[in-house]
């Protein structure tokens, strides 16, 4: 014999008041599907894998409902962008949605040489 608790099953009355305690401070929304599909579609034709166009998707259509916008103006607003532009603002967008202490990045390169930036006199 252990000395170990055994695991009970628990009880389906309390069922109830640990689903209400575990979800106590997480915010349900709900999305209409044709919002969902555009956003989804939307990231999936430039080029995002199904999974990467779920969960940008998913955060841009809460922050829209946060912010009062309609997601589909932020989708028109977004169509004239080319790549570098679009993953800068998705990740502004995922950076807005994270915990302080982790942020996305990404690196800018510059065109020209920094030698030939300077000057020399002779």
């Amino acid at each position: 014999m252990s000395s170990l608790p055994q695991n009970k099953p628990s009880n389906t009355s309390d069922k109830g008041v640990t689903n209400f305690f575990n979800n106590y401070f997480s915010k349900t929304l709900s999305f209409p599907s044709n919002q969902v599909d555009a956003v989804v579609t939307f990231f999936e034709k430039r080029g995002f894998d199904k999974s990467a166009a779920i969960t940008v998707a998913t955060t841009l259509l809460q922050q829209a409902k946060v912010d009062n916008v309609n997601v589909f103006k932020i989708l028109d607003t977004m169509t004239g962008l080319n790549e570098l532009q679009l993953s800068a603002v998705v990740t502004e967008i995922l950076n807005y949605n994270r915990a302080r202490v982790s942020t996305l990045g990404y690196k800018r390169t510059e065109g020209a040489d920094k030698h030939e930036k300077r000057n020399i006199k002779a």
